[in-house]
């Protein structure tokens, strides 16, 4: 019986060689090395700082996704390849992003060489669409990501969150508020590159 068990053990232990266990984006090409900070990876914990920087650099395939906008129309990805743009994930219901949304609005007027999208979560289009009229952050583009799949190819697991991507291809995410100053000051630097 014992040697029966083993057997088993050993032939099961034999079929998971080789047999790649991570997950990976739709087309990712398998020739891309993944480092563990890497914005393709999977969620930091929750536990993480708020403020917590991380900064790797972005995957062309990070950049390939289509999505749709709450106003349905496709936005692609790779629209914002070798620009200086940020995303700033959000939920209809954060009180957070609420108190967040009037400075990424004033931040947005301020800083017309880079683009901003907003990447809304965790909700309802219809209670998205409120949100963006209520806090008058309707001046940039909004995505519907309803399946959560742009919050994980970002490493997002908490709102409000950015990703500040610039144009050369680096990606820093931000987990919390930034409020007024913090958002300038990470414009600042993203622009400063």
């Amino acid at each position: 019986m014992r040697s029966l068990a083993l057997a088993l053990a050993l032939m099961l232990g034999l079929a998971a060689c080789g047999t790649d266990t991570t997950s990976k984006d739709a087309g990712a090409d398998p020739s891309q090395s993944q480092t563990a900070g890497d914005a393709t990876d999977a969620p930091a914990s929750p536990t993480d700082t708020p403020s917590e920087k991380r900064t790797e650099p972005i995957v062309a395939e990070t950049l390939r996704f289509t999505a749709k906008t709450l106003e349905d129309n496709t936005f692609d990805g790779t629209a914002l390849a070798g620009k200086d743009a940020i995303l700033w994930f959000w939920a209809p219901w954060c009180t957070e992003c609420r108190r967040e949304g009037p400075h990424v609005a004033k931040s947005q007027l301020q800083n017309p060489g880079v683009v901003f999208i907003g990447v809304a979560g965790l909700g309802e289009t219809d209670d998205m669409r409120d949100f963006v009229s209520d806090y008058e952050v309707g001046a940039f583009e909004h995505l519907a990501d309803l399946d959560g799949s742009l919050w994980q190819r970002f490493g997002v697991v908490q709102q409000p969150a950015y990703a500040f991507l610039d144009d050369a291809g680096k990606v820093e995410v931000y987990r919390g508020e930034l409020g007024d100053d913090g958002l300038a000051e990470r414009v600042a630097t993203l622009t400063s590159n």
